[in-house]
């Protein structure tokens, strides 16, 4: 089966004239497909970035930084919240494709919802002027089924594994604020939408709020400085219960798909590795990556805010001694989130089978994403 870039390759190569055709047309008036990836720089929006450049598209990346670490992009800065800003930067971009991975954190569910509410609207009415949408993606995630951070995890009502045509849960919700967003506008401009349900997602970015694998790479660097043991920080139904994860790369593979196959346009769908796990066979597996000791779940959850409570200095002069990127841990390690993950008191994994009977086959082991994603952190000595 061709991977989502190995396809798009292929299709830009049938596409493209031979013989006595290629001799009278030039390269240049055959125009380049165009895309916008607001949140560029987050953990999926660089990846949904690097595999679009990958496949010969015109990329413009929107973020708070206006930067990339991608060759090939066109990045651009604005503030998401502000109409006249956001206007103003994508004024000629034209995208046909736009990917929204962009969220903004408060400190209650109603201001959750007025920003994220409002960073969708924003971008979308920016665009209006374009004229060239085709198609929206939207990430989200399993707060659909598992509540917003005010009310997390109580009162769900979804069976596991959680299906994308579960009914809302009753309170507000900011994922549910940001689709209606995308539904009006996509009825009131013609366009189709996506919008992609994410579990913890494995990937590589720093400075990013909900960062799994590398929170729990700088812990295990820290254990083995300190000569502590590597304790798993969370509940016993996330000990011993099933669960799944979502690979960043297969994220980005399936939001492309989406974007770019008449079976994705206007329709949910959840994304996951495809396998599922318990926490006490894969948590050996990853201590054996640091070489370090390591206990289970004893008794009761034992969160990272408290047990790295204290330790940004131990991790400053680790980076140092490394010779390491970044000496500031809070850029790096999401003890709250980690800990919000591995604490939940319920079981969470996802049902896949939409996705793939729309046509959408990828697949990850999560071992293996758990450790490419730690050799990369490595050959870009962000850990040691």
């Amino acid at each position: 089966m061709l991977s989502i870039i190995e396809h798009l390759r292929t299709a830009t190569r049938k596409s493209r004239p031979s013989g006595k055709d290629r001799l009278v047309t030039s390269p240049s008036t055959v125009p380049r497909r165009r895309a916008l990836i607001v949140g560029a720089t987050g953990i999926t929006g660089q990846t949904v970035v690097k595999q679009l450049v990958d496949a010969g598209w015109d990329v413009t990346g929107l973020s708070r930084r206006g930067h990339s670490e991608t060759p090939g992009i066109t990045a651009v800065t604005a503030d998401l919240l502000d109409p006249e800003s956001l206007a103003a930067a994508l004024t000629g971009t034209r995208p046909e494709l736009v990917v929204i991975t962009a969220w903004v954190k408060r400190d209650t569910e109603t201001e959750n919802i007025e920003v994220n509410s409002a960073l969708v609207r924003n971008v979308l009415a920016a665009l209006e002027g374009e004229k060239s949408v085709r198609h929206v993606a939207l990430m989200t995630g399993l707060k659909h089924y598992l509540g917003p951070f005010d009310n997390y995890a109580t009162g769900v009502t979804a069976e596991t594994p959680f299906h994308e045509d579960e009914p809302r849960l009753p309170q507000p919700n900011f994922y549910y604020a940001q689709e209606d967003e995308l539904f009006g506008s996509a009825a009131r401009n013609g366009f189709t939408w996506s919008v992609h349900r994410a579990h913890t997602v494995f990937g590589f970015a720093t400075d990013n709020a909900m960062n799994m694998v590398l929170t729990l790479s700088v812990y295990a660097a820290i254990c083995k400085e300190l000569g502590l043991t590597f304790t798993f920080p969370g509940s016993a139904t996330q000990w011993n219960g099933v669960t799944d994860v979502t690979d960043v790369d297969l994220l980005a593979e399936q939001i492309i798909w989406a974007g770019t196959h008449p079976e994705g346009a206007n329709e949910a769908f959840n994304i996951a590795n495809g396998d599922v796990f318990r926490w006490r066979w894969l948590w050996p597996r990853v201590a054996a990556i640091f070489d370090v000791p390591w206990a289970g779940f004893e008794g009761e959850p034992r969160p990272l805010t408290a047990q790295m409570a204290g330790k940004d200095e131990v991790w400053s002069a680790i980076a140092e001694r490394e010779g390491l990127v970044e000496t500031d841990v809070t850029r790096l390690a999401s003890w709250w989130h980690t800990d919000s993950d591995l604490g939940r008191n319920i079981e969470c994994f996802t049902d896949m089978n939409k996705s793939r009977q729309a046509g959408f086959l990828g697949f990850r082991s999560t071992p293996d994403s758990f450790l490419d994603k730690v050799e990369r952190y490595r050959a870009a000595k962000i850990i040691p």
